[in-house]
């Protein structure tokens, strides 16, 4: 299931072998499958699945395509007991069904989309709210990214001839792993728009990644570098299953992606739990894929999910299997959502034009990495079209987006490296509702806070203009607000949609502190509320879209302590146009 929202929304043909070996069978089979059909991850130690393929022929199944490398089997069959008989063969590990549905008789030969009529859009690329609250339009003045990185949209598929994605796509690493089989026939990587209902999706998604600045309807995150598309979803409904991801983590590896998006959850389950023998094996076959992945030089970004649930705190599910009929189920912690769960790979939840948190996102203590805006985005959608659409799925690209302006900016950087990057240049967000646990500079909410494009890459825009004040002020304990205040001149129009404001105050207990920006006109903006965080001395960098208000006139910090036997004083703040 893909991550848009709430609802159920569900070149030429490369050889048999591709990158290491890896991945076999580059075009679709002939035979459909017979009736009652079912898909199996059989999971070997790596290197070593030559004796698992003799035996699922001889237990009654087929060996659909395999990744030696990594020791995954894809194996169908109808026989009912085809797994209970191959958890007994010597040398394999692990054996799951991957899903409670049959085989589609359409795994066979996938029909490839057809190429969508395309609209001409209009002229102009409009400064959109969610690009200008990231710092992507300060970043675009200093490096639009490299066309030698590449991120990959694993997803429902890319409208690649839309005129804001064309000059960025790269068709010859395009590809589709629906049904769970690499598909490199031309066009294999579009969006089934004739039959599905959300294929527009994954065109979305890459928009926000990387709309070209080309003077027409929009502009990505990191407009210089080049998107791929692997379809992962397959059918009406769009499933993605675990052998589809695993092939579309694998192919991204073998290609030699920078970056992946995934915003969607593999399917069927909600949560894979170890102590179920298929969702075991779902969740070690795909683990290994995205550390296959990264092995490779891939950072994988993920939509951390649309359930407004804590993944701190698993208790229940009542939406799996979502091919078949959901049953209510008792989960733990141990139970995963993937790939957004899986060890390496970025989460993100997504936040509101007013940072704070989406209604739908879900949150977590160590579970979210790092947050972007998802509501209400504007991107490409097929056929030449543009549209808004809301989920974490929207939040994840921008993070995808700046983590290839920082691949672009340090091209040697390993995904590890990335990972830090991203989370020490992140803009700290406070707490935004009694839910969130943690303090302003990570919390369950946010995580390492909100992704900064403008950091990404390096460097302060041209003109940019600092305005500090040093001088002390005492804060009095459990007293009255005080505030202190900058003169700000010089500069034209309004203040940015994303003011830095960044504020240095020494107190004892720092939970006990309100913290405002006020702007000449009087109006208000919260930096940080009252919360239980017991620590020190309040330290951070907070981003206000303040784009409403005169920038020349007299800022104040305004700081009131609420609660009695702490005290401190405002050190020093600054304020970045």
């Amino acid at each position: 299931m893909f991550l848009g929202s709430r609802s159920r929304l569900r070149a030429a043909v490369i050889a048999a072998a591709v990158g290491a070996g890896v991945l076999v069978a580059a075009t679709p089979a002939a035979a459909a499958p017979a009736a009652g059909t079912r898909a199996y991850l059989v999971i070997t130690a790596p290197g070593a699945t030559s004796g698992a393929e003799t035996a699922v022929s001889t237990n009654g199944g087929t060996v659909w395509t395999k990744y030696d490398a990594i020791g995954v089997l894809v194996a169908h069959s109808a026989a009912t007991d085809f797994a209970t008989k191959m958890r007994t063969v010597s040398g394999v590990q692990k054996v799951g069904a991957t899903r409670t549905s049959d085989i589609p008789a359409a795994a066979a030969n996938p029909p490839i989309p057809a190429a969508q009529p395309q609209s001409t859009p209009a002229a102009g690329e409009p400064l959109r709210a969610d690009m200008a609250q990231i710092g992507a339009d300060k970043a675009w003045a200093v490096n639009t990214g490299s066309s030698s990185v590449t991120v990959g949209v694993l997803d429902t598929g890319v409208d690649d001839l839309h005129a804001d994605l064309k000059p960025n796509f790269d068709a010859a690493n395009s590809a589709s792993c629906a049904y769970g089989k690499l598909d490199t026939r031309t066009g294999s990587w579009r969006a089934n728009t004739a039959t599905s209902p959300v294929s527009s999706h994954g065109t979305h998604v890459a928009g926000t990644i990387a709309a070209a600045k080309n003077n027409l309807g929009m502009v990505g995150v990191a407009p210089g570098v080049k998107i791929a598309s692997v379809r992962v979803s397959e059918g009406a409904k769009d499933f993605f299953f675990p052998e589809n991801t695993i092939c579309a983590m694998v192919f991204s590896g073998d290609r030699g992606f920078e970056v992946t998006n995934n915003s969607y959850y593999t399917d069927p389950w909600l949560f894979n739990c170890p102590d179920n023998a298929d969702q075991d094996a779902i969740l070690e076959g795909v683990k290994r894929a995205v550390a296959y992945a990264e092995g490779k030089g891939v950072l994988n970004v993920a939509a951390a999910g649309n359930s407004t649930y804590n993944l701190a705190n698993k208790t229940s599910d009542s939406t799996s299997p979502n091919d078949s009929t959901a049953v209510q189920r008792t989960v733990t912690n141990a139970c995963l959502s993937i790939p957004t769960e899986v060890s390496g790979v970025v989460s993100v939840s997504s936040i509101t034009s007013a940072n704070v948190l989406s209604s739908f996102s879900n949150y977590g203590t160590d579970k979210i990495h790092i947050t972007a805006p998802g509501s209400n985005v504007y991107s490409t959608l097929p056929g030449g079209q543009y549209g808004n659409l809301s989920g974490t799925s929207m939040a994840s690209p921008h993070v995808a987006g700046v983590a290839a302006l920082l691949k672009s900016t340090n091209p040697t950087a390993t995904p590890a490296q990335l990972r830090t990057l991203l989370a020490t240049q992140a803009d700290d967000l406070s707490c935004s509702d009694s839910r969130c646990a943690g303090t302003t500079a990570k919390n369950n909410f946010f995580g390492e806070g909100r992704v900064d494009a403008h950091a990404a890459v390096g460097g302060t825009t041209p003109g940019a203009k600092e305005f500090e004040n040093a001088a002390d002020v005492a804060i009095p304990d459990n007293g009255a607000a005080v505030t202190s205040p900058i003169t700000v001149s010089g500069v034209t129009g309004n203040a940015p949609a994303t003011l830095k404001v960044d504020v240095n105050i020494v107190h004892t207990y720092r939970g006990d502190l309100v913290v405002d920006l006020v702007a000449p006109d009087g109006t208000a903006y919260r930096l940080k509320s009252s919360n239980s965080d017991s620590a020190d001395n309040l330290v951070a960098t907070y981003t206000v879209n303040a784009s409403g208000e005169v920038a020349n006139g007299t800022w104040k910090l305004q700081v009131k302590d609420v609660a009695a036997q702490d005290v401190g004083h405002i050190n020093s703040w600054k304020l970045t146009f």
